[in-house]
């Protein structure tokens, strides 16, 4: 594929003086540039593409996109954000894909995957064709590609070409987990989303937003970018908010062309008559005045309550009909590494869960307690370079909610992981609660079933679905699923220890 310049620099609104050189492929990583390409220099989290110039200009590229008055001897596109001059760039590139099909954003802290498959799934129930793309995975048609090791929103040159894809493949929707890191990395740059749904806003990444207000407003760009957005026919507008949660007093000031909330205590939309049973939840949907739907999901626990009715209230704002909201959530019968039951044969319930922020490892927990009348053990650590708040807040959690805590690896990556697993044993016994301490996750995992008796639950919290773990620099294989299921295996005598290779090979 080969764009002209001119046509990349009209998509950045910047001039360019020699609109009519080809360009044949852009990258901001100097190491892939080819000749006849466009580098994009952005100054990044841990180094300056700037930097990278002369090596891109060595390697053939025949323009440059930069955010510092420069001076080369190829035409310089100069832009204020580069990052988000990749995104727009990138879009352009795939022929702005996101103008061909309506978009739903779903953010929020906690519960956008399964929110995300949960609007996917009524959709597909309705007939729509509609691609979705998660942390987990993306679904094309009948296809599904795995988006990454340990990733959060993919960068925009490989999301605006999973929506190209989309397109090309007759979707009518997308569904698009957008993350804080994607909107304030402008990784979604050059998306025109049309429905913008928040779960809720509690306490993460702190590292990245300074403070809950910076997080706030990293989340609340959706809003914005979805009200900037062009018209498309045929396709509404508007907002998806949690009326029950922190973040609502503050998004709701924001300008949107339609507003729709749900909550079990406020809001338009109300689950109500919530009915607990071993294969599920039952509760009615209800729009007072609107709609009123009964509905079924085998998802557990409160906090997948408002996942539904999120996922419901996009559903109202398309007009979908009850049948397909009704079929939609109760064909969702779950996200790998969200409250996963592992099974091998043991007389105790074991469970993997990505929970990874206090507000997730509450709900939980809380749920675990449902689920059992024996104890709850709960495995769980707390990322290296990531906010450090965050440690002593897991730990507190722990320590009132979990009969036994043992506290382990997280991608510690290059901090002191022993200093990170005191913080969160020393908050987890002073709110109460035991602790045990297992700096190497499998031994964690193992030491964790060896507490659990008959009728006990043991809740692994943090990894889920992801496919590695960082420790230094370094993503080394691992899979919580295999590690529970390989640990119970080894527990019940039918497989022999050490894991199996898949399993990592780090040295903690």
């Amino acid at each position: 594929m080969t764009l002209t310049l001119g046509e990349l620099a009209a998509a950045l609104g910047v001039p360019c003086t020699q609109p009519d050189i080809a360009i044949h492929h852009m990258t901001a990583d100097s190491r892939q540039v080819r000749p006849g390409d466009l580098f994009v220099a952005y100054h990044g989290v841990s180094t300056d593409g700037h930097r990278y110039i002369p090596q891109a200009l060595a390697a053939g590229a025949v323009a440059v996109v930069g955010e510092e008055d420069l001076a080369l001897a190829v035409p310089y596109l100069r832009v204020e954000d580069g990052r988000r001059a990749l995104g727009l760039l990138s879009a352009a590139w795939e022929g702005q894909p996101s103008r061909r099909m309506g978009v739903v954003g779903v953010t929020g802290t906690d519960g956008k995957t399964t929110t995300s498959n949960l609007i996917h799934s009524i959709l597909a129930a309705a007939g729509i064709e509609a691609g979705l793309l998660t942390t987990v995975n993306a679904w094309i048609g009948s296809e599904v590609l795995d988006t990454g090791l340990h990733t959060t929103t993919p960068d925009a040159p490989d999301l605006q070409r999973y929506l190209g894809r989309m397109v090309a493949a007759g979707c009518q929707w997308a569904v698009v987990e957008t993350t804080s890191h994607g909107l304030s990395q402008w990784r979604v740059a050059g998306i025109d989303y049309d429905l913008a749904v928040f779960t809720n806003v509690t306490h993460e990444h702190m590292d990245e937003h300074g403070d809950y207000a910076g997080y706030l407003a990293a989340k609340a760009r959706l809003l914005e970018m979805m009200a900037q957005s062009s018209l498309k026919a045929g396709i509404p507008k508007g907002a998806v908010l949690n009326a029950d949660d922190r973040s609502f007093a503050l998004l709701r000031a924001y300008q949107v062309p339609r507003l729709l909330t749900y909550g079990l205590r406020e809001g338009d939309v109300r689950a109500v008559d919530i009915r607990q049973e071993p294969e599920g939840q039952w509760f009615t949907v209800g729009w007072p005045g609107r709609r009123s739907v009964q509905v079924m999901t085998p998802l557990v626990g409160e906090f997948n309550v408002y996942n539904c009715l999120a996922a419901a209230s996009v559903a109202f704002l398309l007009d979908i009909e009850d049948e397909a909201i009704q079929k939609g959530l109760a064909g969702m019968e779950g996200i790998p590494g969200r409250m996963e039951r592992i099974h091998r044969g043991q007389d105790f319930t074991a469970i993997v869960d990505f929970a990874h922020t206090p507000f997730a490892l509450e709900a939980a927990l809380r749920t675990a307690r449902t689920l059992t009348g024996g104890q709850v053990i709960c495995v769980f650590g707390s990322a290296g370079l990531r906010d450090v708040a965050k440690r002593q807040m897991m730990g507190d959690v722990a320590g009132k909610l979990a009969d036994l805590a043992v506290v382990t690896a997280e991608d510690p990556r290059t901090e002191d992981l022993q200093a990170i697993l005191a913080v969160s044993a020393a908050a987890c016994r002073q709110a109460g609660g035991k602790a045990m301490v297992e700096p190497d996750r499998y031994r964690a995992i193992q030491l964790a079933l060896r507490q659990a008796g008959p009728g006990d639950l043991v809740i692994v919290c943090g990894k889920g679905h992801e496919q590695s773990m960082c420790f230094g620099a370094i993503e080394y294989p691992w899979d919580d699923v295999v590690a529970v299921r390989h640990a119970l295996d080894v527990h019940l005598g039918v497989a022999a220890d050490p894991p199996p290779l898949l399993l990592p090979t780090y040295h903690p």
